[in-house]
Parts: structure tokens; sequence; C-alpha cells
């Protein structure tokens, strides 16, 4: 986006403007207001401020980013970046200010390289738009969708998940989890992943780092990669995500490095390689392209892992298949199979934190 100039009224369209679906959220800029604080008397008001000055020493500009956004969300430190953005640990000043004792959210913009295309925050209004759509204890909970207009950054705020990602959760299992505690952590991925499409939201990037373990619970999260199925938001931009090729290879779907569209499917495929994953600690194709895991023929070879139940191989043997058309299963069905009942989720978190 090019650079916004006084007197954005008066000037004339570009073409590459027009093209520009966040061009209006940026034309009559305004500086953004601060939050007002009520009057507090006597020595808890000193407090508040010398708390406040304390913090804000700690804290420097951060990617290109201001200290503050939209004059209320703190800035405090990358917790994650990926290939199209990036989320940061920060503190609403506005809560802080009257008192909430937990100000702290997760806040995503999207990377310094995409945030200069035309449809950047069209697409991160996506991301927010079908996730808010999704209202499942086990799916991370957006709270807004804001623009900043003095750095023309869009941003997403949501909460702040604290746990163990699935992905640091295999370093610490290297050989995967035994059943009673592989199902405590598959059935509600499933539970989510099903309710999402119920909803007609497809996720298009499961993956172990996309799914968090938290005090209260599993939570599916970054549907940077989303898409909703047919006649669900119509109102929404149609953005093609295939062009920023931001595909993970090892959990994508081989129609999906080829060029096919995102489908309830694919999410079952991506699902199916961390649920494997995590019965054994090693993926079922070594985290190979699935198009060259495919051409390899891996899935000859392909054997149930030790801590799966055996009644339950059928039904994700089905779910890693390569070629579309056997991939017969729903996530609610993958879901059925992985049936059972254990408490044991909450009993690790307990016993991580002491």
């Amino acid at each position: 986006m090019s650079d916004l100039k006084s007197g954005l009224d008066n000037i004339l369209m570009s073409e590459e403007e027009a093209s520009n679906l966040t061009y209006f959220a940026f034309a009559k800029a305004n500086e953004a207001p601060r939050p007002v604080a009520p009057k507090v008397k006597g020595k808890g008001r000193n407090r508040s401020r010398n708390r406040s000055r304390s913090k804000a020493k700690a804290v420097a500009p951060v990617g290109g980013l201001p200290d503050v956004l939209a004059g209320r969300y703190r800035l405090e430190r990358l917790l994650g970046a990926g290939g199209m953005g990036a989320v940061y640990r920060a503190r609403d000043l506005l809560h802080e200010q009257f008192g909430d004792p937990d100000p702290y959210i997760a806040l995503k913009v999207m990377s310094e390289e995409f945030s200069e295309t035309p449809d950047a925050s069209a697409l991160l209004y996506s991301e927010f738009a079908l996730t808010r759509r999704l209202r499942h204890p086990n799916v991370v909970r957006l709270h807004s969708f804001e623009v900043d207009t003095q750095c023309q950054r869009a941003f997403i705020t949501m909460e702040l998940m604290r746990g163990l990602t699935l992905d640091k959760l295999l370093c610490e299992r290297p050989t995967g989890l035994p059943w009673k505690e592989l199902r405590d952590v598959v059935r509600p991925l499933l539970d989510a992943l099903a309710y999402s499409h119920a909803r007609g939201v497809l996720h298009g990037d499961l993956k172990p780092s996309n799914v968090m373990l938290c005090e209260d619970g599993v939570r599916l999260f970054d549907f940077g990669l989303s898409q909703a199925e047919e006649g669900v938001l119509p109102g929404l931009p149609q953005l093609s995500r295939s062009r920023f090729n931001a595909w993970t290879p090892g959990y994508a779907a081989p129609e999906l490095l080829e060029g096919g569209a995102l489908s309830a499917s694919a999410d079952l495929y991506a699902v199916a390689c961390v649920i494997f994953e995590l019965a054994c600690g090693k993926h079922p194709y070594r985290r190979l392209p699935s198009t060259q895991a495919r051409d390899e023929r891996l899935d000859r070879t392909l054997q149930a892992p030790k801590n799966l139940p055996r009644h339950c191989w059928p039904a994700l043997r089905a779910a890693l298949a390569f070629d579309v058309a056997q991939r017969s299963i729903c996530a609610q069905a993958l879901r059925d199979a992985m049936r059972a009942d254990s408490s044991w989720l909450q009993r690790w978190f307990h016993r991580r934190n002491g």
C-alpha cells in the first residue's frame, strides 16, 4: 500500500487503490483515541502510575510496529511467527486501567512481507470472520478485528492461550502417547474439526504447532489459511490462498500441493498425520511432502502405531490415503473411532505445573 498523504478525500483513486480492499480503512485516518482511565484518588493512583511506567520501560518497538497499537494494545513480545503472520503477547491498556487483573491478550498481524500486498488486511479479516463463526470450547476465542490508522496495519485480538503446543509435547514425548493419554488429546481435536466442518469452515493448516494443550482443554488455532464452504459467509472476499504457497508440505494433502481446492477431506489427511505422530512419535511419511511420499509409495509400508487400539486403525488408515477418492471418512466418523473416556489431560497439566 502506498503512503497516504494529507487531503486524501480530494485525490482520485488509482487503479491500484481501487483494487485494495483496505484502502477505505485508511483513507480518513484520524488519531486513535487514547483510553480514558477512571479517576483514582490517593495512593492507589500513584501505584498504578508507577506500575505502568515500570512496565513501559521494558518495552521497545517490535518488528516495525509501534509500541502501542490503536492507542490501546501495548506489544510486549513475539510469541510466534509464520510465513504470513506474527502473533504477539500484548497488554490491553484500557482493561488494565479499569482494574482487570489479567489484561493480557494475543495480537496477530500480517508479516511485514505480506502486509504490503493489496489484500493483506482482507485476508486477515477473512480469518477473523471465519474463526468468529466457531463458538466451540476447543477452538481459539477471538475478540476483535481492528485497524491502527497511524501505522496502517490491521490486526486481530484474541485470548492469550497458556499451555503447550503438540510439537513441543512431541519433543517431551518422543515415543508418542499411550492410548489413555492420546485419546484425551485426539477426541477434543476431532470434536473441534467436526464442528468447524459442520459450520462450513475448513482449517487448511492443521499441524502439531497449531494445536495447544491448555489447562482447560485442547485448542485448535491459526485459521490463517481457512476457507469457507460454498454458500457460507458469501459476503467475504474470495481470496486465493494458493498463490501464497503457504501450505505445510508434510501435512498438506497431495491435491493441495498440486493446486487443488481446500476441502474437508484435505483437513482429514492433515489431522490423521497429527494423530499418527502423537501415537508413535513419528510422522507417517517422514514429514516428506505428501506428493513425494505418494510417488515413493510410502503408504504401502505403513503400519499401525503400537499405542493405537486395533479398532481405530482402519479409520485412521483411510484418512491417511493419498488419493482423495479413497479418503472416504469424515471428522465425526474418525472421532467416533477414537471414542473413550479419560481425564488424563487435566491430570497431566496439573502435574506439569506443580
